[in-house]
């Protein structure tokens, strides 16, 4: 797998360079867009088809993480981090 859009080096500049950091706040963010997307599917189930389900999730949670990170929608706070 690569990372193709956004590029690299621009979720690179929003961690400070560390691909360690841009992981784990890559991946924070998915579980937290799979989770929200988990609870509206099930109350969307009661109120659409389920075809129109699957036009609104076609982006995987990780895909849309990593484009809130490149836009500086999702970020961090430097003094919690623990060194």
């Amino acid at each position: 797998m690569s990372v193709i859009e956004p590029n690299i080096n621009k979720l690179m500049e929003q961690t400070d360079y560390d691909r360690f950091l841009l992981c784990t706040l890559a991946s924070k963010r998915a579980h937290d867009i799979n989770d929200m997307m988990r609870g509206q599917r099930d109350r969307a189930l009661q109120l659409s088809t389920a075809v129109e389900i699957a036009r609104a999730t076609n982006r995987k949670p990780l895909s849309i993480a990593f484009d809130e990170i490149a836009a500086g929608d999702v970020g961090y706070d430097p003094d919690s981090i623990k060194m």
